[in-house]
């Protein structure tokens, strides 16, 4: 019950046409996701599994992608830690963790019995789509939320190695536990979504943040994808050498230089997303230049094709249409 052709990718077999995904492909652009939000809050659609399921439906039913993702949120995680969270309409939290309280947000047990919802999520998903259709689970990356724990605007230097303790004996276990739940309920893999790296040194990421990442894809090999947004190309490639299932890379990445050094796993993107937005003959001159790109690299085994980052949500449905239509047409020569 999967995908041949995002099967393919992950085994890094050579195909001509990629299956296709967006990240946020279930969401405020489609009208499917607007249609469901008169009725029921964010909250509501995430933690109900029956509802949670007819979201990440959705749009493989409308654009006929070819992975279905599990509709929830990153940030539900540290919610289960004890973090008071709502949604009006983007995340806000009543309070941080800071130097002097993260102690006290510890209890892994508790958090992960209430993250129960995704695994219901997921196994009722599953059964409500198609079974040539994938189905993916995702986490948030572990410095992006420490970013939300802590307060985007409170992160200083001083307390990176309070941040560190953290990771180490709380959120990365958690975090695993929680990879676990989602792949026991029926996720293929896991993608970790790490899209807020810009405020972590390079000198941190190189002698500290690497070892997060290899003990989590060393927890499941070629099980977990890692999408990574703020580093250097040369950083992300560092990676490389675990055994992650596969790699995301936004618009800034050239994925010729990506191909040439992945030797084994997917490769995923990436059309920059600020492009759907553009009027329907200006999009398609710019879909042309980046298949004629992509079609210019020489081994693309591996390839998930999608965009840089989310989906905005101003984007016209008939753009999406128009991508995923194109796409398929220009790689099935």
């Amino acid at each position: 019950m999967a995908s041949n052709l995002f099967q393919t990718a992950l085994l890094k077999q050579t195909q001509n046409v990629p299956p296709i995904w967006f990240m946020r492909q279930a969401g405020r652009y489609h009208s499917h996701y607007r249609k469901l939000k008169e009725k029921y809050t964010f909250e509501q659609l995430c933690k109900s599994p029956e509802l949670a399921a007819e979201v990440a439906k959705g749009p493989l039913d409308e654009f006929d992608f070819d992975v279905a993702i599990l509709f929830s949120d990153i940030l539900f995680i540290l919610e289960g830690l004890g973090l008071e969270l709502k949604f009006d309409p983007g995340p806000k939290f009543a309070s941080y963790i800071d130097a002097n309280n993260f102690r006290n947000y510890n209890d892994i047990d508790k958090a992960i019995d209430h993250l129960k919802f995704q695994s219901d999520a997921i196994k009722f998903t599953r059964e409500n789509i198609s079974n040539s259709k994938s189905l993916i689970g995702f986490v948030g990356g572990p410095w992006t939320l420490i970013r939300y724990a802590f307060g985007k605007d409170k992160l200083n230097n001083d307390n990176n190695k309070i941040y560190f303790d953290f990771l180490s004996s709380t959120l990365v276990p958690l975090l695993k536990k929680n990879i676990k739940l989602q792949l026991d309920a029926g996720a293929e893999i896991v993608m970790i979504f790490d899209s807020s790296l810009y405020d972590l040194g390079n000198s941190d990421f190189k002698n500290n943040y690497v070892t997060i990442l290899e003990d989590i894809s060393s927890s499941f090999p070629n099980k977990v994808g890692y999408y990574a947004r703020g580093k250097r190309e040369d950083d992300i490639l560092s990676c490389m050498k675990y055994p992650f299932a596969g790699f995301g890379f936004d618009a800034s990445i050239n994925l010729e230089n990506i191909f040439k050094n992945s030797k084994h796993g997917f490769i995923q993107g990436n059309f920059d997303e600020k492009l759907m937005l553009l009027d329907t003959d200006q999009f398609k001159q710019e879909l042309q230049k980046y298949t004629v790109f992509m079609k210019s690299i020489e081994n693309r085994d591996g390839w998930v094709c999608g965009l840089g980052h989310g989906i905005n949500k101003e984007t016209p449905e008939k753009n999406v249409h128009l991508f995923i239509e194109n796409i398929r047409k220009e790689f099935n020569l």
